[in-house]
């Protein structure tokens, strides 16, 4: 419990200075809190002595006390929200900071993150965990170190008044902190169970949702809602056995603190039978009896909360550990754009891809890239643009080893444009400003002219300023990828990739998207993957990609001239486009 208090103190750092003025804040927040009942107490006492005709109480001691009673609400009114205005945001503060720096840190890992962490775990770390830290960090840190300090200064108070009550409080609050460290020990190992459990149902809930249109076709009875239904069992079952389990624990601490309470009631009352105290300071103790322990009382809910908080800090950690891509890289300008594979081996965890692969791509060149599905095409032009890194060699664009750019800088001389294009839940506008932020209207509606998708924008029902839904769910399939060349166009990166962006497009928008790549490669260096021959064969050269390497390269009417892997594939290719029903 205090270990994680330390860690949310560490990620707070650079607001210290608040949360320790928001500490002094709570701190005496309480004992006004305290005060109007004590004072009632000890006044109320005062007048019983009066009429014991033990001492002679002044009346005006009553508009005093009321007067003190109402300084002591305003303060503490004051104080409170002192505090709130100190700490309360620091938590928001910190989680909004932290959310675009993980999205700024996955925007720069290698893509075998994604492979290793599935999509409903960074969903629910950005979300649920960031809620929790957001929203109870600072709150469990003031319960838990505003509770014992108050505790703290109240016993010693007490020893003041009388030794004997102080040590009845002090032996409550050791008894109810060992249950507590029971609570502590317990939370820690349900904590990361729910977080699995939350996460799962994230996940099955992204998978039930995008599996929606094949749940429909087949019914209710598929995996994508079995799984989903497992999950919410599964959450709700966790949810039940960890209260359940804590609830003996809760009450056990909750009691020794009430035993205590009555205890110190029974102290002051023997007490003041035997004239070691007075009746006012008998009446304030009893009063104050049932409030002392409030401090206290909450830190078992603390205890759990902050278990949840500790595990989710570990996915921080986890995340920032797993390490930027181009942590060590520097922003690169270049001059020349000719790619150069040195000795290149590459695979997936055992699967091997690439061996010892050397090839080049001079500037201003089309390069196409054909071969068998899982040859290796996509990696190897996943490998350029540095979603993965080399696991031995190097690539160099312009002389630079790619791993001496930063993300940005060695993306921003690079467009891709893939098959299955993804467009944002905003604006045909913003979705192709996406490839230059700062552009204009005037540059946004000249990349959707040259990108033949002017007219079809303007018959939507707001033009440039209707909303696409998620993933572009209004558009065709075509539509979307001429939007997607309109965003390569307004970057005007002078390296271009196209991942078989027409390999599934009808030949009516095939044409139009043929128009559209030709603005967008004029002048620049091409990487093309695709299987059509009117894509490949005007090429200045042809990369055969496969068995680990390239198999063949040269030009069109070179490779067709000699048995081989690209002549018995185009072979193949021909006859399937000479098919008919």
């Amino acid at each position: 419990m205090f270990r994680t208090v330390g860690r949310i103190l560490h990620w707070c750092k650079d607001y210290k200075a608040r949360i320790f003025w928001g500490c002094v804040c709570s701190f005496f927040e309480t004992w006004f809190a305290a005060f109007p009942t004590m004072l009632a107490a000890y006044m109320l006492g005062m007048v019983i002595d009066d009429a014991r005709g033990l001492t002679t109480f002044d009346t005006n001691y009553i508009w005093i006390s009321l007067l003190a009673i109402i300084g002591f609400i305003i303060c503490r009114w004051l104080l409170a929200y002192g505090r709130n205005r100190l700490q309360e945001s620091i938590g928001c503060e910190l989680a909004s900071k932290q959310r675009i720096a993980m999205g700024d840190m996955l925007k720069r890992v290698s893509l075998g993150y994604f492979s290793k962490n599935n999509i409903g775990n960074i969903v629910a770390t950005m979300t649920n965990e960031f809620s929790t830290l957001e929203l109870q960090s600072m709150k469990m840190v003031d319960r838990v170190i505003n509770g014992y300090v108050n505790m703290l200064a109240i016993i010693l108070a007490l020893f003041v008044i009388s030794w004997q009550a102080a040590l009845v409080a002090l032996g409550g609050v050791v008894l109810s902190f060992l249950f507590l460290l029971l609570i502590s020990r317990r939370s820690s190992k349900t904590a990361p169970v729910r977080i699995k459990a939350v996460e799962d149902m994230a996940d099955s809930s992204i998978e039930y949702v995008r599996g929606l249109p094949i749940v429909k076709s087949f019914g209710k009875e598929g995996a994508a809602i079995a799984n989903f239904q497992k999950a919410c069992k599964d959450l709700k079952d966790i949810n039940i056995n960890i209260e359940l389990g804590f609830t003996p624990l809760n009450c056990m601490h909750l009691l020794m603190l009430k035993i205590a309470s009555v205890g110190l009631v029974a102290v002051s009352a023997l007490l003041c039978l035997v004239d070691m105290i007075s009746l006012p300071y008998m009446l304030m103790l009893c009063m104050f009896a049932f409030t002392i322990f409030a401090g206290v009382e909450n830190i078992n809910d603390a205890s759990h909360v902050l278990s949840i908080v500790d595990t989710a800090l570990n996915h921080l950690d986890d995340i920032e550990q797993s390490g930027a891509i181009d942590e060590k890289g520097k922003p690169v300008t270049l001059t020349n754009y000719e790619i150069k594979f040195n000795n290149v081996t590459f695979g997936y965890d055992s699967r091997k891809i690439f061996e010892n692969v050397s090839l080049c791509i001079p500037e201003n060149t089309t390069t196409a890239i054909v071969g068998p599905s899982g040859g290796g095409k996509t990696t190897l032009c996943n490998l350029i643009a540095r979603f993965y890194d080399v696991q031995g060699g190097s690539i160099t664009i312009g002389g630079h080893n790619v791993k001496e750019f930063t993300c940005d800088s060695l993306l921003k001389n690079i467009s891709m444009v893939f098959q299955n294009v993804y467009l944002f839940n905003d604006t045909v506008r913003n979705n192709i400003r996406f490839g230059k932020s700062d552009a204009t209207d005037e540059e946004v509606i000249d990349a959707a002219k040259k990108a033949c998708c002017y007219d079809f924008i303007m018959a939507l029902p707001n033009g440039f300023d209707t909303v696409i839904g998620e993933g572009g769910s209004s558009l065709s399939g075509g539509e979307k990828q001429r939007i997607s060349i309109a965003r390569a166009i307004l970057k005007d990166a002078p390296i271009i990739i196209l991942d078989e962006a027409t390999a599934s497009i009808d030949p009516e928008n095939e044409h139009l998207i043929q128009q559209a790549i030709g603005e967008l490669t004029h002048g620049k260096t091409i990487i093309t993957i695709a299987h059509r021959l009117a894509t490949i064969e005007n090429a200045d050269q042809i990369l055969v990609v496969a068995n680990g390497g390239i198999a063949e390269r040269g030009t069109h009417k070179e490779l067709i001239a000699h048995e081989g892997i690209y002549k018995k594939f185009m072979t193949i290719r021909e006859t399937a486009e000479g098919w008919r029903l």
